[in-house]
């Protein structure tokens, strides 16, 4: 899952489908059912990178008081690594432009196909094809521009 879950994004989906039901009757129909859904997929993803972020901190405080530790301390940085691309990022996207920013986020987040992005967006194909050839080459000039800033 693109959304950064990696391994726990069966815990996540299947967290968001029990969500889902307990709140079903909040849906109003205002959105597809299936956006409403991916919503609370993505919300739920947004939680467990708090619950990461907090356990990653965790590691590398214990890792420090404990330098004998050397494999804590790989798994530790390689996590604040982690976290710290995830935050690039993610500061990248709230930087596009928000028709820019939704296309990324159909296509490469929530790894939709083209068409459901067309369907999702209700853009023409060619509108979703030029915009995430577009929105992909701004992105990569943000995050080129962020790795000359720190390095």
């Amino acid at each position: 899952m693109l959304l950064g879950a990696g391994a726990d994004a069966e815990d996540v989906i299947q967290e968001a489908f029990v969500k889902a039901y307990r709140k079903l009757s909040r849906y109003r129909g205002e959105s597809s059912f299936r956006a409403w859904l991916l919503a609370i997929v993505a919300n739920e993803t947004r939680n467990l990178h708090r619950s990461r972020s907090r356990r990653d901190g965790l590691v590398l405080r214990a890792a420090a008081a404990n330098p004998e530790s050397q494999v804590a301390e790989d798994g530790a940085v390689g996590g604040v690594l982690a976290a710290e691309r995830r935050a690039t990022l993610v500061r990248a996207l709230r930087l596009l432009p928000v028709k820019d920013r939704e296309v990324i986020v159909c296509r490469f987040l929530l790894d939709l196909s083209e068409e459901e992005t067309v369907t999702m967006l209700g853009w023409p194909r060619g509108t979703v094809k030029s915009r995430t050839s577009r929105a992909l080459a701004k992105l990569r000039a943000l995050l080129d521009r962020e790795e000359v800033r720190h390095g």
